[in-house]
């Protein structure tokens, strides 16, 4: 007797970064590596949220999170900055100027 293999599910939509912004992201995380303030990173694409968490060291909690969430696209903007301890860093439409925040502390002063 032959069975009927169970009808395929579609894959569950996830929501993900796309080249544009990997390169923005990535950009950054390039120069912050080289100056040695970052050393790892991890991306996580959910059903609701897409995650890029910056570490200092792999085994820590993440330093930053940097968020896409689409829903919140029409209200405060879709994308964040998230920092360890879950505060809200800047929030925004664009993500170039949302992670300009991050950026600001790679410039130090000089005594």
């Amino acid at each position: 007797m032959l069975t009927t293999p169970p009808p395929l599910r579609p894959a569950p939509d996830v929501v993900a970064f796309d080249r544009a912004e990997l390169g923005v992201i990535l950009s950054l995380y390039g120069r912050m590596v080289a100056a040695g303030e970052w050393r790892d990173y991890a991306m996580s694409f959910l059903s609701e949220v897409a995650v890029f968490s910056i570490f200092r060291r792999a085994a820590e909690t993440p330093l930053y999170r940097i968020e896409k969430r689409p829903r919140l696209r029409s209200a405060q903007g879709q994308y964040s900055v998230i920092a360890m301890d879950g505060r809200i860093l800047r929030r925004g439409h664009d993500l170039a100027t949302v992670v300009r925040v991050l950026e600001k502390r790679l410039i130090r002063s000089v005594d």
